[in-house]
């Protein structure tokens, strides 16, 4: 068998050709390489209408192998079918391609991929599928008005927090108002402004008896209670004790006040059997049968007036030193008592009370004479018969 030799060289692209003068068919350009066994481009199989080229009946050939570093001397054995172009054999075989829905996904089967305005209208058709479908009117309601209850009750929750705290911030401006308030009559009464409290008058316990003359006394007694009027007897009566209320310019209504409040306060324990004002007014705020909260030691025996002052000094005004004379006077011949039983605070634990009797001692002595001539003057006039 006579064997065709062909001439292989390489094109401006580094393919294969074929000289179809020999008996051969130079291939495109991009065309894949058909080997002998019937490769069809674009597939692994043989084209259609071809077949297997046979081999030369003689051994003695031998094909050499392609030599990848020198083509010029390649030549084999040219086949006797005619190989498709590649426009015939992508039109024999058109390439498997994936095929995507309109919404990017890979559609099943083969084929084609559509037009982008089959896509459009597959997306358009699937977004019309995803709707959902008229509900029963009876569910909707139901819907709409369960969604009503639960904004009312949002509403409702919001409303309540808001009063809240509302309620909160009214309770803080009334508390810092009390407790400014509170601050402001503390001051006040430390600055000698008490308040005036009018309570219950009660009846004196003890009548005077004797020949001195009694001077007006308005009585105003305490409510009972633990830190100004405890209410416990006064068995004897051994000494009278003067003291000076330290609130410069007070009244005895306002001192009088200061003591009631005591009981609601209770910041300390303090009181008087009477009080006697700058203008010479006496109240009295304990009976004589009980005890006051004025001399530590001595609450048990003795009786205590608290007089008001207008002077730095503690100096009693003339009204306030007259009535005291007076008040003196009655209570000694009442309990029986001489002038020399007569004490300032100062001579019971060394307080300088009342002020301007402890700084001048010889206004003391001066208050003892005094004491003496009215009780001397007036026990005279009690025998005389005059009034």
């Amino acid at each position: 068998m006579e064997l065709d030799f062909i001439d292989v060289s390489r094109d401006d692209g580094g393919r294969r050709v074929r000289n179809e003068s020999n008996n051969a068919v130079r291939r495109a350009p991009n065309a894949r390489y058909a080997p002998d066994t019937g490769y069809a481009p674009g597939r692994h199989r043989r084209a259609p209408g071809t077949e297997r080229v046979q081999r030369p009946e003689s051994d003695t050939v031998r094909r050499r192998r392609p030599d990848t570093r020198n083509t010029s001397n390649y030549r084999r054995q040219p086949s006797t079918q005619r190989v498709p172009d590649r426009r015939e054999a992508q039109e024999a075989y058109p390439p498997r391609r994936r095929r995507m829905d309109g919404y990017g996904r890979q559609a099943e089967g083969n084929g084609r991929p559509r037009p982008r305005q089959a896509g459009r209208e597959a997306q358009q058709e699937g977004i019309k599928r995803r709707r959902p479908r008229p509900i029963d009117p009876q569910v909707q309601q139901e819907r709409i008005r369960k969604r009503e209850a639960r904004r009312r009750k949002r509403i409702l929750a919001r409303f309540t927090a808001m009063a809240s705290l509302l309620l909160v911030i009214i309770l803080l401006v009334f508390l810092l108002v009390y407790m400014a308030a509170k601050l402001f009559v503390n001051e006040r009464d430390k600055g000698g402004i008490k308040p005036v409290i009018n309570t219950p008058r009660e009846e004196e316990t003890i009548e005077s008896d004797n020949g001195m003359l009694k001077p007006p006394i308005e009585q105003d007694f305490l409510t009972v209670n633990e830190y100004s009027r405890p209410g416990e007897e006064l068995t004897q009566v051994n000494n009278i004790f003067v003291h000076y209320t330290a609130n410069k310019g007070t009244s005895a209504a306002q001192n009088r006040s200061y003591f009631e409040n005591l009981g609601t306060t209770g910041e300390t324990s303090a009181s008087a059997h009477f009080i006697i004002g700058y203008e010479g007014e006496i109240i009295q705020c304990i009976p004589l049968n009980e005890i006051a909260y004025a001399v530590q030691r001595r609450n048990y025996d003795s009786i205590s007036i608290e007089c008001c002052y207008q002077q730095d000094d503690g100096k009693f005004t003339d009204a306030t030193y007259q009535s005291l004379i007076r008040l003196c006077a009655w209570l000694l011949e009442e309990y029986h008592l001489q002038p020399g039983d007569m004490r300032r605070h100062f001579d019971e634990g060394g307080k300088k009370c009342p002020l301007y009797f402890v700084e001048h001692p010889g206004s003391w002595e001066q208050f003892i004479t005094d004491l003496q001539d009215y009780i001397a003057v007036a026990g005279s006039k009690a025998s005389g018969g005059a009034v």
